[in-house]
């Protein structure tokens, strides 16, 4: 009897094995995992595939024969209403140039023929709009960059090395960085992130935890080409600032005082004015002076000790060449500009000018 008991308890124990391998168990998923599935499924719908052709010289070829190149990058939409997409102006500024083409493909697998209506080299921002903008079009929500925190988490979706709406993962390493296109354009005020960013990811979306857009993809650091944890997004309060006027007229005008300006141990200095300029008007003197003979330009002599240091912008204390630029781009354009100046150096006579900026 005692062993019909066990026969049978062998088998139960059996068929219960038998049952959980029949029925797996999901895999439990932490609250931060959904978190995270839950944005990306919120927001991938809003990036787009860019390809880019654009024409070459072949170096190969006896004579001057253009070649075609193919491109690939990523677009955010912006604005489904209206079918508005951004994207950086580098992934499709090749094609612009030699004649050739760029395409949009949306989520949905399907192209989508789009106009450029503005770009803007100094954010590094094209603006295209959808011709014919198809219903049920996904918006992305967008977030403010202003109260970003170091170490705060973020996800980058893209297109990288032509692999759709990839999603990546790490946290804001840094703010408030500058770096110089190969252009020559200086964009400041950009987010640094470790979250993967390779070719291909350019124009994307950079995102908070929950999925609201915080900056737009734009550059990495690294020697291989490749992503070596060190990537740029342009500010999204950055683009907001812009984005009206790129769709209104398609560039943005920005202040010109008509100066150059230079780091000094005291503090910035005017280097030099143009004639004709608002600096020159208001009396704003610089380092070097022209020298001139029967109205042609000899060459410059230089009186530090005549020339003005900017010691504040709109009672704003500044200490260096880009703090004065940064505070002047903040000026809304019906207002004049309040410098405070001294004459000479840090310890110089004080005096204050209002001056107009001209708006280029």
């Amino acid at each position: 009897m005692r062993g019909v008991v066990a026969i049978a308890a062998a088998l139960l124990a059996l068929a219960q094995a038998s049952l959980a391998i029949a029925a797996p168990q999901l895999a439990s998923r932490t609250e931060e995992e959904q978190r995270t599935i839950d944005a990306y499924k919120r927001a991938n719908q809003s990036v787009v595939f860019i390809t880019t052709k654009t024409y070459v010289v072949d170096p190969f070829a006896f004579f001057d024969e253009l070649k075609p190149q193919q491109g690939t990058g990523t677009g955010t939409i912006v604005d489904a209403q209206r079918g508005i997409v951004i994207t950086n102006l580098h992934v499709i500024e090749g094609a612009l140039e030699s004649g050739g083409s760029v395409e949009i493909m949306l989520a949905n697998g399907r192209n989508s023929r789009a106009k450029l209506v503005g770009l803007d080299a100094e954010s590094d921002i094209a603006v295209f709009q959808l011709s014919d903008v198809p219903k049920g079009l996904a918006p992305l929500p967008q977030g403010d960059s202003s109260g970003l925190e170091v170490g705060q988490r973020v996800l980058a979706i893209g297109n990288p090395f032509g692999l759709y709406r990839s999603l990546t993962t790490g946290i804001i390493s840094s703010l408030d960085r500058t770096m110089k296109t190969p252009r020559g354009a200086v964009l400041k005020d950009l987010i640094q992130t470790d979250a993967a960013i390779n070719p291909g990811n350019s124009g994307g979306p950079l995102l908070d935890a929950d999925g609201r857009l915080i900056g737009i993809n734009t550059a990495i650091l690294s020697q291989s080409g490749d992503s070596a944890g060190i990537g740029f997004a342009v500010p999204i309060n950055s683009i907001k600032r812009i984005l009206p006027e790129l769709l209104a007229t398609g560039r943005v005008r920005r202040p010109n005082l008509g100066w150059y300006l230079v780091d000094t141990d005291q503090g910035p200095m005017v280097l030099r004015v143009l004639p004709a300029g608002t600096a020159a008007k208001g009396g704003i003197r610089a380092i070097e002076q022209e020298i001139t003979n029967g109205g042609i330009v000899r060459g410059f002599q230089r009186d530090i000790e005549g020339a003005d240091l900017i010691y504040k912008v709109n009672g704003e204390r500044v200490h260096n060449r880009d703090e004065v630029e940064d505070s002047i781009r903040r000026t809304s354009r019906t207002e004049s500009l309040r410098l405070t100046l001294r004459r000479g150096g840090i310890y110089g006579k004080e005096r204050e000018v209002s001056v107009v900026p001209a708006w280029e």
